[in-house]
């Protein structure tokens, strides 16, 4: 009797004289599935890993190549400084350091061609003293005026010389008259801010000197700072609380910084008390007491807030009751 499956048809027994034998089942085949698996896997976190690693080695190299840039920026802007006052192998080396670098930097093959052109000719030495009465009668005669007024550190003068220059003929030494009014703007708008406290011209004399080269940290920061002083000094008398946020940070960085009226630091000693004194009135004695101490800090407080200090530490810094000391009595015996 057959026995059957899902299958209609009945399973017949293997004869002797059939001739293919009855293979049986390999399970080699599953083994090797897991082993691949296994293998993909691995290779999966090993790409993984790989590709982390490149991604740290690329930012490493992004910041080195920023640095280098900006180190190239510096010494292509020293080596205008450079060939504007003659000092041409100088220049020569800063711009061969600049070209084997990056080959590529914009204007230092040019400008290392015409230094080498103009460290073959003789240039006589530029005099300090000025005359009475320059000859502007060509390009050549405002250059030198230029060259004495930029010695004798006249940067307004240096400046119109230059523009005169520029107007008489516009391809005349274009280098080296583009690190001259460089040099001029920049020390001009630097003067303007420290000596006459001429805020607003000072930032864009440093502006207009950016046109020509990137700014030195020293220049960045002051106008940076000069700016603050501006939006600081806008809100006072209106809003003491922004005074005192603009004319912290100015009073820190640069103290003697003015406008012609107070510095930097004397703002931040008067916008701290009068903004005490509206934290005072607001019942907010903590934060007055510390907008004293920091008013403090630059000078003596005036009557009105000297009188409101005390009184806010008084109620933000309670004196303490000392305890009564416990007397014991000693039995009679």
């Amino acid at each position: 009797m057959s026995e059957h499956t899902g299958n209609t048809q009945p399973i017949r027994p293997v004869k002797k004289d059939d001739t293919q034998p009855v293979k049986p089942v390999k399970k080699r085949s599953r083994w090797l599935s897991i082993l691949t698996g296994i293998l993909g896997f691995l290779l999966l976190v090993g790409l993984g890993a790989f590709g982390g690693y490149n991604a740290g080695i690329g930012d490493r190299v992004a910041a080195k190549n920023k640095v280098i840039a900006q180190q190239l920026t510096e010494q292509y802007q020293f080596a205008l400084v450079d060939v504007q006052f003659g000092r041409y192998e100088a220049a020569k080396q800063r711009l061969e350091f600049i070209i084997i670098n990056d080959p590529g930097f914009p204007g230092a093959q040019d400008l290392l061609t015409q230094v080498m052109v103009l460290s073959t000719i003789p240039t006589p030495t530029p005099s300090p003293t000025l005359t009475a009465t320059p000859d502007f009668s060509g390009a050549e005669s405002a250059f030198q005026r230029a060259q004495q007024l930029t010695l004798a550190q006249d940067w307004p003068g240096a400046l119109t010389a230059l523009d005169q220059i520029r107007k008489l003929d516009a391809s005349y030494k274009t280098a080296q008259v583009d690190g001259m009014y460089y040099f001029a703007l920049r020390n001009y708008g630097y003067n303007l801010i420290t000596k006459e406290g001429n805020l607003e011209g000072g930032i864009y004399q440093l502006t207009l000197a950016e046109r020509f080269g990137p700014l030195d940290n020293t220049a960045i920061g002051l106008r940076e700072g000069a700016r603050m002083y501006i939006v600081g000094a806008s809100f006072w008398e209106l809003d003491w609380k922004q005074a005192v946020n603009y004319f912290s940070q100015v009073g820190a960085g640069w103290p003697s910084m003015w406008d012609g009226t107070m510095t930097g630091s004397q703002r931040y000693y008067i916008a701290s008390m009068r903004y005490g004194d509206v934290l005072y009135d607001q019942q907010e004695y903590c934060a007055a007491y510390e907008q004293y101490q920091n008013a403090a800090a630059y000078g003596t407080l005036d009557e009105k807030s000297e009188g409101h200090s005390y009184q806010a530490f008084q109620i933000c810094y309670p004196p303490t009751e000392t305890p009564a000391p416990v007397v014991v009595e000693t039995p009679t015996p």
